[in-house]
Protein backbone atom coordinates (compact mmCIF):
# COMPACT_ATOMS: atom_id res chain seq x y z
CA UNK A 1 0.00 0.00 0.00
CA UNK A 2 3.02 2.45 0.71
CA UNK A 3 4.23 1.75 -2.72
CA UNK A 4 0.93 2.77 -4.53
CA UNK A 5 0.65 5.78 -2.08
CA UNK A 6 4.67 7.21 -3.29
CA UNK A 7 3.92 6.07 -7.11
CA UNK A 8 0.79 8.23 -6.82
CA UNK A 9 2.55 10.86 -5.31
CA UNK A 10 5.58 10.67 -7.67
CA UNK A 11 2.91 10.93 -10.05
CA UNK A 12 1.10 13.49 -9.13
CA UNK A 13 5.00 15.37 -8.56
CA UNK A 14 5.95 14.79 -12.14
CA UNK A 15 2.27 15.63 -13.78
CA UNK A 16 2.46 19.45 -11.57
CA UNK A 17 5.80 20.27 -12.21
CA UNK A 18 5.42 19.53 -16.59
CA UNK A 19 2.25 21.66 -16.00
CA UNK A 20 4.12 24.57 -14.17
CA UNK A 21 6.69 24.50 -17.13
CA UNK A 22 4.15 25.26 -19.55
CA UNK A 23 2.54 27.57 -17.35
CA UNK A 24 5.88 29.32 -17.12
CA UNK A 25 6.84 29.42 -20.68
CA UNK A 26 2.85 30.47 -21.87
CA UNK A 27 3.48 33.35 -19.04
CA UNK A 28 6.72 34.68 -20.14
CA UNK A 29 5.69 34.64 -23.83
CA UNK A 30 2.73 36.84 -22.75
CA UNK A 31 4.23 39.25 -20.83
CA UNK A 32 7.39 39.78 -22.17
CA UNK A 33 10.83 40.33 -19.88
CA UNK A 34 14.22 40.58 -19.66
CA UNK A 35 14.53 36.69 -20.62
CA UNK A 36 15.62 36.28 -23.94
CA UNK A 37 13.50 32.92 -25.11
CA UNK A 38 15.38 30.17 -27.42
CA UNK A 39 13.73 28.29 -30.30
CA UNK A 40 15.36 24.99 -31.72
CA UNK A 41 14.86 25.03 -35.48
CA UNK A 42 13.51 21.82 -36.30
CA UNK A 43 14.12 20.68 -33.12
CA UNK A 44 17.12 20.18 -31.15
CA UNK A 45 18.76 18.05 -34.08
CA UNK A 46 22.20 17.92 -33.42
CA UNK A 47 22.15 13.96 -32.48
CA UNK A 48 18.55 13.28 -33.52
CA UNK A 49 16.81 13.83 -37.07
CA UNK A 50 15.16 17.46 -37.70
CA UNK A 51 11.42 17.35 -37.15
CA UNK A 52 11.24 13.93 -35.10
CA UNK A 53 10.23 13.32 -31.35
CA UNK A 54 13.64 12.37 -30.29
CA UNK A 55 14.36 16.32 -31.29
CA UNK A 56 11.59 17.79 -29.45
CA UNK A 57 12.20 15.67 -26.34
CA UNK A 58 16.06 16.94 -26.67
CA UNK A 59 14.49 20.18 -26.66
CA UNK A 60 12.50 19.99 -23.67
CA UNK A 61 15.91 17.95 -22.11
CA UNK A 62 17.51 21.48 -22.66
CA UNK A 63 15.63 23.27 -21.29
CA UNK A 64 14.21 25.11 -24.64
CA UNK A 65 11.81 27.56 -24.50
CA UNK A 66 9.78 26.59 -27.67
CA UNK A 67 10.90 23.82 -30.88
CA UNK A 68 10.02 24.69 -34.29
CA UNK A 69 8.89 21.89 -36.26
CA UNK A 70 7.40 22.03 -39.90
CA UNK A 71 3.84 20.58 -40.77
CA UNK A 72 2.49 19.29 -43.82
CA UNK A 73 -1.35 17.08 -44.32
CA UNK A 74 -1.53 13.56 -45.87
CA UNK A 75 -3.48 12.82 -48.83
CA UNK A 76 -5.91 11.58 -46.54
CA UNK A 77 -6.02 14.64 -43.63
CA UNK A 78 -3.29 13.21 -41.27
CA UNK A 79 -0.86 16.35 -40.28
CA UNK A 80 3.09 15.23 -39.97
CA UNK A 81 6.39 16.81 -39.76
CA UNK A 82 8.45 17.54 -42.59
CA UNK A 83 9.82 20.38 -44.32
CA UNK A 84 11.29 20.17 -47.78
CA UNK A 85 8.65 20.42 -51.07
CA UNK A 86 9.73 16.60 -50.95
CA UNK A 87 10.76 14.12 -49.05
CA UNK A 88 13.65 13.20 -50.82
CA UNK A 89 16.40 14.55 -48.67
CA UNK A 90 14.96 13.58 -45.30
CA UNK A 91 13.78 9.79 -45.93
CA UNK A 92 14.30 6.76 -48.39
CA UNK A 93 10.99 7.95 -50.50
CA UNK A 94 10.44 10.54 -52.95
CA UNK A 95 8.59 12.97 -54.48
CA UNK A 96 5.49 15.14 -52.89
CA UNK A 97 4.54 13.57 -49.53
CA UNK A 98 1.01 15.18 -49.60
CA UNK A 99 0.06 13.28 -52.59
CA UNK A 100 0.60 10.29 -50.38
CA UNK A 101 -1.59 8.47 -47.72
CA UNK A 102 -0.51 8.29 -43.94
CA UNK A 103 -1.22 4.47 -44.41
CA UNK A 104 1.84 5.31 -47.53
CA UNK A 105 4.01 7.46 -45.87
CA UNK A 106 4.63 5.23 -42.97
CA UNK A 107 6.76 2.78 -45.60
CA UNK A 108 9.51 4.82 -45.89
CA UNK A 109 11.50 5.50 -43.09
CA UNK A 110 13.50 8.90 -41.52
CA UNK A 111 17.12 9.75 -43.07
CA UNK A 112 19.27 11.59 -41.59
CA UNK A 113 22.55 13.66 -42.11
CA UNK A 114 22.57 11.15 -45.35
CA UNK A 115 21.99 7.62 -43.12
CA UNK A 116 18.72 5.90 -42.87
CA UNK A 117 17.37 5.32 -39.72
CA UNK A 118 14.47 2.82 -38.09
CA UNK A 119 12.06 6.05 -37.80
CA UNK A 120 9.20 6.27 -39.19
CA UNK A 121 7.75 9.95 -39.87
CA UNK A 122 6.22 10.97 -37.28
CA UNK A 123 2.42 12.72 -37.15
CA UNK A 124 1.45 15.96 -35.49
CA UNK A 125 -0.32 14.46 -33.07
CA UNK A 126 2.13 12.63 -31.63
CA UNK A 127 4.81 15.54 -31.71
CA UNK A 128 2.33 17.89 -29.68
CA UNK A 129 1.50 14.83 -27.37
CA UNK A 130 5.27 14.76 -26.87
CA UNK A 131 5.54 18.35 -25.80
CA UNK A 132 2.52 19.23 -24.22
CA UNK A 133 3.14 20.70 -20.70
CA UNK A 134 7.00 20.99 -21.58
CA UNK A 135 7.95 23.10 -24.23
CA UNK A 136 6.53 25.47 -26.29
CA UNK A 137 5.98 24.45 -30.18
CA UNK A 138 5.96 26.58 -33.52
CA UNK A 139 4.08 25.39 -36.17
CA UNK A 140 5.40 26.46 -39.58
CA UNK A 141 3.06 25.96 -41.49
CA UNK A 142 3.69 24.25 -44.66
CA UNK A 143 0.47 23.77 -46.21
CA UNK A 144 -2.62 25.22 -46.86
CA UNK A 145 -4.92 22.71 -45.65
CA UNK A 146 -5.45 24.45 -42.03
CA UNK A 147 -8.60 22.54 -40.46
CA UNK A 148 -6.81 19.54 -40.35
CA UNK A 149 -3.93 20.63 -38.15
CA UNK A 150 -6.87 22.93 -36.02
CA UNK A 151 -8.45 19.39 -35.27
CA UNK A 152 -5.03 17.84 -34.25
CA UNK A 153 -4.43 21.06 -32.10
CA UNK A 154 -7.94 20.99 -30.36
CA UNK A 155 -7.62 17.17 -30.21
CA UNK A 156 -4.29 17.07 -27.89
CA UNK A 157 -5.39 19.92 -26.27
CA UNK A 158 -2.56 21.82 -26.60
CA UNK A 159 -3.50 25.25 -27.85
CA UNK A 160 -1.83 26.49 -24.80
CA UNK A 161 1.81 25.72 -26.19
CA UNK A 162 1.15 26.33 -29.87
CA UNK A 163 2.08 29.23 -32.07
CA UNK A 164 0.93 29.50 -36.15
CA UNK A 165 3.78 31.06 -38.20
CA UNK A 166 3.46 31.94 -41.54
CA UNK A 167 4.45 33.99 -44.43
CA UNK A 168 0.93 33.84 -45.21
CA UNK A 169 -1.42 36.33 -44.51
CA UNK A 170 -4.60 34.01 -46.08
CA UNK A 171 -3.48 31.33 -44.12
CA UNK A 172 -3.11 32.94 -40.98
CA UNK A 173 -6.78 34.16 -41.41
CA UNK A 174 -7.64 30.74 -41.72
CA UNK A 175 -6.28 29.86 -38.55
CA UNK A 176 -8.09 33.04 -36.93
CA UNK A 177 -10.78 32.68 -38.35
CA UNK A 178 -11.03 29.01 -36.97
CA UNK A 179 -10.53 30.03 -33.19
CA UNK A 180 -9.73 33.93 -32.08
CA UNK A 181 -7.06 33.07 -29.37
CA UNK A 182 -4.96 31.08 -31.26
CA UNK A 183 -1.04 31.90 -30.88
CA UNK A 184 -0.23 33.95 -34.75
CA UNK A 185 3.23 34.23 -35.64
CA UNK A 186 3.14 36.33 -38.81
CA UNK A 187 6.32 37.28 -40.96
CA UNK A 188 7.13 40.49 -41.86
CA UNK A 189 9.66 42.10 -45.13
CA UNK A 190 9.00 45.25 -44.95
CA UNK A 191 8.24 48.05 -41.69
CA UNK A 192 4.69 49.08 -43.82
CA UNK A 193 4.00 45.73 -43.42
CA UNK A 194 4.02 45.89 -39.90
CA UNK A 195 0.38 48.18 -38.80
CA UNK A 196 -1.36 45.44 -41.11
CA UNK A 197 -0.50 42.35 -39.15
CA UNK A 198 -1.04 43.79 -35.80
CA UNK A 199 -4.42 45.12 -37.00
CA UNK A 200 -5.67 41.59 -38.35
CA UNK A 201 -3.51 39.33 -36.07
CA UNK A 202 -3.35 41.08 -32.85
CA UNK A 203 -0.20 38.58 -32.98
CA UNK A 204 1.93 37.69 -29.62
CA UNK A 205 4.93 37.39 -32.31
CA UNK A 206 6.28 39.36 -35.18
CA UNK A 207 8.92 37.35 -37.25
CA UNK A 208 11.13 39.92 -38.90
CA UNK A 209 14.24 39.27 -40.48
CA UNK A 210 17.35 41.52 -40.69
CA UNK A 211 16.13 43.60 -43.31
CA UNK A 212 13.02 45.15 -41.66
CA UNK A 213 14.97 44.74 -38.20
CA UNK A 214 15.72 48.51 -37.31
CA UNK A 215 14.89 50.65 -34.36
CA UNK A 216 11.79 51.84 -35.51
CA UNK A 217 10.10 48.14 -36.81
CA UNK A 218 11.27 47.13 -33.28
CA UNK A 219 9.47 49.94 -31.28
CA UNK A 220 5.67 49.55 -33.98
CA UNK A 221 6.41 45.84 -32.56
CA UNK A 222 7.06 46.63 -29.20
CA UNK A 223 4.12 48.85 -28.95
CA UNK A 224 1.41 46.52 -30.10
CA UNK A 225 2.62 44.57 -27.91
CA UNK A 226 4.34 41.43 -29.50
CA UNK A 227 7.77 39.87 -29.00
CA UNK A 228 10.37 39.96 -31.63
CA UNK A 229 11.80 37.17 -33.19
CA UNK A 230 14.56 36.73 -34.80
CA UNK A 231 16.79 33.65 -36.63
CA UNK A 232 20.34 33.37 -35.91
CA UNK A 233 20.39 30.62 -38.80
CA UNK A 234 23.08 30.82 -41.11
CA UNK A 235 25.88 33.18 -39.54
CA UNK A 236 25.24 34.04 -36.16
CA UNK A 237 24.95 30.50 -35.66
CA UNK A 238 28.54 30.01 -37.40
CA UNK A 239 29.79 33.32 -35.36
CA UNK A 240 28.77 31.32 -32.02
CA UNK A 241 30.76 28.45 -32.79
CA UNK A 242 33.42 30.08 -33.45
CA UNK A 243 33.25 31.52 -30.40
CA UNK A 244 32.38 35.30 -31.70
CA UNK A 245 29.62 35.86 -29.13
CA UNK A 246 29.85 39.30 -28.60
CA UNK A 247 29.43 40.86 -31.79
CA UNK A 248 26.84 37.84 -33.06
CA UNK A 249 24.47 39.04 -29.52
CA UNK A 250 24.79 42.51 -30.47
CA UNK A 251 23.46 42.21 -34.26
CA UNK A 252 20.36 39.77 -32.88
CA UNK A 253 19.33 42.04 -29.88
CA UNK A 254 20.24 45.65 -30.93
CA UNK A 255 16.68 46.24 -31.43
CA UNK A 256 15.20 44.64 -28.52
CA UNK A 257 14.48 41.22 -29.87
CA UNK A 258 13.65 38.59 -27.60
CA UNK A 259 13.29 35.34 -29.02
CA UNK A 260 15.90 33.43 -31.48
CA UNK A 261 15.48 30.66 -33.41
CA UNK A 262 18.72 28.52 -34.00
CA UNK A 263 20.21 25.67 -34.79
CA UNK A 264 22.71 25.35 -31.71
CA UNK A 265 20.08 25.42 -28.92
CA UNK A 266 21.98 23.89 -26.78
CA UNK A 267 25.28 26.25 -26.58
CA UNK A 268 22.89 29.47 -27.03
CA UNK A 269 21.28 28.58 -24.04
CA UNK A 270 25.05 28.52 -22.07
CA UNK A 271 25.85 31.91 -24.27
CA UNK A 272 22.23 33.61 -22.78
CA UNK A 273 22.75 32.27 -19.45
CA UNK A 274 26.41 33.25 -19.06
CA UNK A 275 25.40 36.80 -20.78
CA UNK A 276 22.51 37.62 -18.22
CA UNK A 277 19.59 36.88 -20.68
CA UNK A 278 18.31 34.12 -18.85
Amino acid sequence: MKRIFLLQFLLLTFFVAFGQRAEELRKNLLAPSSSVMVAAHRGAHAIHPENSIGAIQESIRLGVDIAEIDVKVSKDGIPFLMHDRTMDRTTNGKGDPELLTWEELQRFSIVDKGKQTHLKIPSLEEALNAASGRILVDLDLKTERISDIVRIVKKTNTSDIVLFFDSDYATLSAVKNANKDFFIMPRVYSINEIDSVVTLFNPVIVHVDFDCYSRESAALIKGSPARIWINALGEPDKDFRKGKIESSLDKLLRYGADIIQTDEPELLLKILTKEGYK
